[in-house]
C-alpha cells in the first residue's frame, strides 16, 4: 500500500531523519543566509517563532497525512537542512519532493544528491510510487538545472501558479520521474555518489 509516513533513511553521505521541533534552534541558525529563501514560499528564519511556526505547520501537514518533513544530517550527524514530501496522493501512487533546504557548507556536495537518492528510493522501491514531481520557479535556473541533472522531464510550466512573498507572480516549471524511469534515474545518481558528487 502507498502510504508515506515518518521514516529514517541513511546512506554513506547524509541521513534523513523526521523533523522535530527540537530542529528549530538548528534550523535557524542554518537559515541565517538569506539566499536560501530566495525561491521559496516563506522565509522561516526570520525568527525564532517563524520558524517554530514553519516546523509546527509541517508537523500539522504530516499529521494530516499530506505531507512527510524530514530534517538533514550530513555524514557526521550534523544538522544541514531540510526536505519533504508533499502532495502526496495515495490513490494513484504519487508524491512530490520538495522544500529542500540546505545551509551554505553542504551546497553543492554529496549531501544533496545523497538525500535525492534515498527519498527517490523509499518512493519508488519501498512503497511502489509510479511517478515522483519536482516542481521550481521558473526563474530559479539553479534547481532547473539540478532537477534536470538527477534525470527527471520538464513536462511544463504552471503560469502564474504561486504568489511570491514580494507579490510578483511566480510560474511554476513542473517535472517528474516515472516509476519505469527510475532504474536509469538510480543508476545516474549511484554514479554521482560514487565520485562524491
Amino acid at each position: 500500500m502507498f502510504d508515506p509516513k515518518p521514516v529514517t533513511l541513511a546512506g554513506p553521505h547524509a541521513r534523513l531523519t523526521p523533523l522535530a521541533a527540537e530542529h528549530a534552534p538548528g534550523l535557524l541558525a542554518l537559515g541565517a543566509d538569506a539566499d536560501i529563501w530566495t525561491w521559496l514560499p516563506s522565509r522561516p528564519a526570520e525568527s525564532p517563532a517563524a520558524m517554530e511556526r514553519w516546523i509546527a505547520e509541517a508537523l500539522a501537514a504530516r499529521d494530516a497525512g499530506t505531507e512527510v518533513p524530514f530534517a538533514i544530517l550530513d555524514a557526521d550527524g550534523a544538522l544541514a537542512g531540510s526536505t519533504r514530501y508533499l502532495a502526496i496522493e495515495r490513490a494513484h501512487r504519487r508524491l512530490e519532493i520538495g522544500w529542500t533546504w540546505l545551509g551554505p557548507a553542504h551546497r553543492r556536495t554529496a549531501v544533496n544528491t545523497q538525500c535525492k537518492m534515498l527519498l527517490l528510493s523509499h518512493a519508488f522501491d519501498d512503497l511502489g510510487a509510479v511517478r515522483v514531481e519536482f516542481k521550481t520557479d521558473h526563474l530559479n535556473t539553479r534547481s532547473r538545472e539540478a532537477i534536470l541533472r538527477l534525470g527527471a522531464t520538464q513536462e511544463g510550466v504552471f503560469r502564474k501558479h504561486r504568489q511570491r512573498p514580494d507579490g510578483t507572480w511566480r510560474d511554476s516549471v513542473w517535472f517528474s520521474i516515472l516509476d519505469t524511469e527510475w532504474p536509469r534515474v538510480r543508476e545516474r545518481l549511484q554514479a554521482r555518489l560514487t565520485r562524491g558528487a
